[in-house]
């Protein structure tokens, strides 16, 4: 008699949406490898994920790859929010980058999820994170005059 193991069920593949959403990244942020473009979008996600509370977060995960909102999700947001410079600082220490390559990735991830969310999320979770993250957005960071 012979034991067998039980098959080691395999990770899910990952969604057509969400094998988009890196091609995408891929070619705006001109990534030569599919690998480089999907480390950039599970990093910045997570470090979204680290900064965005409330019903915009809960809005952008409905409308991300169930991939992409996994990674945003799972972080447990800051009790102290970054400004836009912060977010890089704090990102490229996070992952032993440069902050020139930081705000390269940042750019390219966030471009893409303006696109996903729309306008008027996006505008709505520009006003709701501390100043700077507009242009990590590719929006113009427009000031109200006091």
């Amino acid at each position: 008699m012979t034991l067998l193991s039980p098959p080691v069920p395999s990770a899910p593949a990952a969604t057509p949406a969400y094998e988009q959403l890196v091609e995408t990244v891929r070619h705006e942020g001109a990534y030569p490898t599919r690998r480089q473009a999907q480390d950039a979008v599970r990093r910045v996600f997570e470090a979204l994920g680290r900064q965005l509370t409330g019903e915009e977060r809960v809005e952008l995960t409905a409308r991300l790859p169930r991939e992409a909102a996994r990674f945003l999700a799972s972080q447990i947001p800051a009790t102290t929010p970054l400004t836009g410079w912060g977010f890089v600082k704090d990102l490229a220490e996070r992952t032993g980058t440069t902050p020139a390559t930081t705000r390269w990735d940042t750019g390219a991830v966030l471009a893409v999820v303006a696109r996903l969310a729309g306008d008027d999320l996006t505008a709505r979770i520009t006003e709701q994170l501390p100043k700077g993250y507009a242009l990590l957005f590719g929006r113009a960071q427009l000031t109200r005059p006091s």
